[in-house]
């Protein structure tokens, strides 16, 4: 005890000691009434009732209750008390609340996905290479990840005596714990795998995650009234909680294990007012920033909030989605939103497809420990999701028409507009196919021909060849007739430059439209040019253009290492949700080619973007991908061609469909349709293909009618179907060329063992955050 009292002393020198950062004032959002920013006000009022009937029924002896919506507080308001006991003291809006669990996502989640963006911490890495003394009794593989994701194999609170003989000695004792289960097959929600979260950032930064959190966070948002060890002004608006060592608790951390860990820990011990968490939840809504300090980069945060599916539930990256905890979750809420709740009776909840978020704060364990707030807290998260008017839609209809009226410009409409500076006086070699088109229609080919200070010496053309006409497995050299210039197939007897077709030149540029599906081969076109550009020492040029379905989504398995081909060049997921320019900068630097590169970026293009936003025309990019609703269905149904299906080739409308001679399409429309997967439909045909697979044959079948976009995901509709399919046909449906394009061996093993789509998504996710982070330092939009 004597140690514990000396190391609490020490903490509480130390917080006192930090170095001012502060802002002059805290930071506040703005009020504003709640029918000025499109919310019903008497709807709102409904929050009043359920309160009232919460502190009537005992459920806590006070609560603050705050709505913020589009970057406002519309409702804030105070009810009961916040201590009973020894004496009566009425709850107020700026009563300090000990948060509980809101300490995980909020501290020290957000300290960890700060250390990630700032390349200091992966992921997948495992939670021994910062703490080696974990390993111990079969712990050297848990992840980072699973830790974020409570998938960790840890048991959720190891006995209150490993803590009784001071911090030291309780982390000693959480080393040596042994496995709860098998990290990665359980979702089991535990506290030690956020302590030893916040023991990682303290081994990492050399900051606790007190001081960590206060540095990188909440100083620099002005969040004054956030953090732990609360100051005496402070304790003395704190709520009250229960009874420890003959006091009662007042801006004493709860936890008992935070207690024994001098008050600081990973998974409690943080402290807030409302509308100091106001100003966090806001930030998370503006994709990291707020008032011009920006905290995470929006790419952190959409990897942070995202849901991951794990086992039976959704999870973020500290937060949670929609699990077995989400009782507190308003019902209204959309698939974006994410929250948390704490054991002391609090709860934040943020809706980015909504900009709404709410905070319920109570001290529901005051003063006996008997109270219960979470149905409370998720009914009041309905009404405010409830009070939302037409406004806010009429305001989303406003922003889809003004995005859909930009005028996106190509790379090589950009280098045209500044006059071909990028290639002035350069010997260029052009890698294209007929869907390199400026915005008016003019062939690249063409413009860059007739540039008097370009001189364009030689052409190359990829699958399906110059024209992108052909569908076959080689296509031969060949001569370009309006220019004359010598086309150099890359789709041939190489596919890869060679050093005398490069013979002469300053650059290769490469302008061609991708899909954004990691097995099309464009990109692996690419890819090869690139390096045969570094050998022969000379520049890669990337005309970018736009990812017709969209730049923000990613999904599906990442490619296998080991696994790489021609149809799956590097190590990125089915859809990866990036430009050809992007995905430059990542073989560049990932595959170590180091080729000098330089990317004509595309302007007025957004991410959310998909094709028919950007006013370009649709050009068919290969005979076969006729129609942008086929590119949205091609990165799932794409994966199932390899196989004995039918994916539509032959017939006017390729992708949009699957048969075969011995498919039952009522039998496999029937269980797809009762998966409920998002977004789509399926409905039982018959189809007869004139050419490829199953040439003049009837096939039974499947057509997918996209319902909503927005909603629909493409490689979970394709894994879908392969589960089916397994399920329903196990003699007929052939799977042993399915890995090829799927390309991870966990995934198929899965699909054949019978394995839910929740499952095999929860399987490869680890991999897929990683990407997450890859990805974000390639990104240019």
């Amino acid at each position: 005890m004597k140690h514990f009292i000396l190391f609490f002393t020490c903490l509480l020198f130390l917080s006192a000691s930090l170095p001012e950062v502060r802002s002059a004032e805290p930071t506040r959002l703005p009020h504003a009434q709640a029918a000025e920013v499109g919310m019903n006000p008497q709807r709102l009022s409904e929050i009043d009732f359920v309160v009232e009937r919460g502190l009537a029924r005992d459920s806590m002896p006070g609560a603050v209750v705050l709505v913020g919506f589009k970057g406002k507080i519309v409702f804030l308001k105070a009810y009961g008390y916040r201590q009973v006991k020894p004496e009566k003291r009425a709850m107020t809006t700026d009563t300090v609340f000990d948060l509980a669990s809101l300490t995980k996502p909020i501290a020290t989640a957000t300290s960890v996905m700060k250390l990630v963006e700032q390349g200091k911490l992966k992921l997948s890495d495992p939670v021994s290479k910062y703490i080696p003394e974990f390993a111990a009794n079969g712990k050297q593989d848990i992840t980072i990840y699973q830790l974020l994701t409570h998938q960790g194999g840890l048991i959720p609170d190891n006995s209150i005596k490993d803590y009784l003989d001071g911090p030291e000695t309780a982390m000693q004792k959480i080393y040596a714990l042994k496995l709860y289960y098998e990290p990665g097959t359980r979702f089991a929600y535990t506290d030690v795998g956020f302590i030893l979260l916040g023991d990682i950032v303290k081994r990492i930064s050399g900051d606790s995650v007190h001081e960590f959190s206060q540095k990188n966070v909440f100083q620099p948002l002005g969040m004054q009234e956030t953090g732990y060890l609360p100051a005496d002004e402070l304790k003395q608006r704190a709520a009250t909680t229960q009874e420890r060592d003959g006091h009662w608790m007042q801006g004493e951390v709860h936890d008992p294990r935070a207690y024994r860990l001098g008050g600081v820990a990973g998974h409690a011990g943080l402290f807030s007012t409302a509308e100091d968490l106001a100003v966090y939840a806001q930030m998370m809504l503006n994709q990291g920033s707020l008032g011009g300090t920006r905290v995470l980069k929006p790419e952190t945060i959409n990897l942070m909030t995202r849901g991951y599916p794990v086992v039976d539930d959704i999870r973020g990256l500290g937060w949670d989605s929609l699990s077995r905890y989400s009782s507190n979750r308003g019902d209204l809420f959309s698939p974006r939103a994410f929250g948390h709740g704490g054991f002391t009776g609090t709860a934040i909840w943020m809706d980015p497809a909504q900009d709404l978020f709410v905070i319920f704060l109570s001290n529901r364990v005051h003063p006996d420990g008997k109270g219960s707030v979470n149905s409370l807290a998720g009914r009041i998260g309905t009404i405010a999701a409830a009070a939302i008017t037409g406004q806010s839609a009429a305001t989303a209809e406003v922003k889809v028409a003004s995005k859909a009226s930009l005028d996106v410009l190509t790379g090589i409409d950009v280098l045209k507009r500044e006059q071909f500076k990028s290639l002035n006086g350069k010997r260029i070699g052009l890698i294209t196919n007929h869907t390199g088109l400026t915005r008016e229609g003019e062939s690249t080919v063409q413009v860059l021909n007739d540039a008097p200070q370009v001189q364009l010496k030689t052409l190359f053309s990829p699958e399906h060849g110059f024209a992108g006409k052909l569908d076959v497995s080689k296509i031969g050299d060949s001569t370009d007739a309006k220019t004359g210039l010598k086309i150099f197939s890359l789709y041939g007897k190489t596919r890869t430059p060679t050093p005398e077709s490069l013979q002469d030149l300053d650059a290769l540029v490469f302008d061609i439209q991708d899909i954004g599906a990691r097995f099309y081969t464009y990109i692996s076109t690419m890819g090869n040019a690139m390096r045969a550009a570094k050998q022969q020492g000379i520049k890669f040029i990337v005309l970018d253009r736009p990812n017709p379905i969209n730049g923000v989504d990613y999904a599906g398995p990442v490619l296998d290492e080991g696994a790489q081909s021609f149809v799956g060049y590097h190590r990125i997921p089915v859809r990866h949700g990036m430009t050809a320019g992007e995905l430059a900068r990542m073989f560049n630097t990932e595959m170590q080619i180091g080729v000098d590169l330089q990317v004509i970026k595309l302007q007025n293009w957004k991410r959310d973007m998909y094709y028919d936003e950007t006013g370009l025309t649709w050009v068919n990019p290969s005979p076969n991908m006729r129609s942008l609703n086929q590119a949205v269905l091609y990165p799932g149904i794409g994966l199932l061609e390899t196989t004995n299906l039918s994916v539509g080739r032959g017939t006017d409308t390729p992708f949009e469909w699957i048969g075969a001679p011995w498919l039952k399409g009522m039998q496999l429309a029937e269980a797809l349709n009762r998966s409920g997967l998002p977004g789509v439909r399926f409905v039982p045909v018959e189809f007869t293909p004139e050419s490829s697979k199953f040439s003049g044959e009837l096939c039974g079948g499947v057509n997918f009618i996209v319902t909503d976009r927005e909603q629909f995901q493409p490689v979970q509709t394709g894994l879908e179907i392969a589960i089916q399919l397994r399920k329903h046909f196990p003699q007929e449906w052939e799977t042993r060329n399915f890995n090829r394009l799927l390309g991870n061996q966990r995934v198929f093993d899965a699909v054949l063992q019978g394995e839910s789509l929740m499952q095999i998504r929860s399987g490869y996710q680890q991999d897929l955050a990683e990407f997450g982070v890859r990805r974000a330092r390639y990104l240019m939009y």
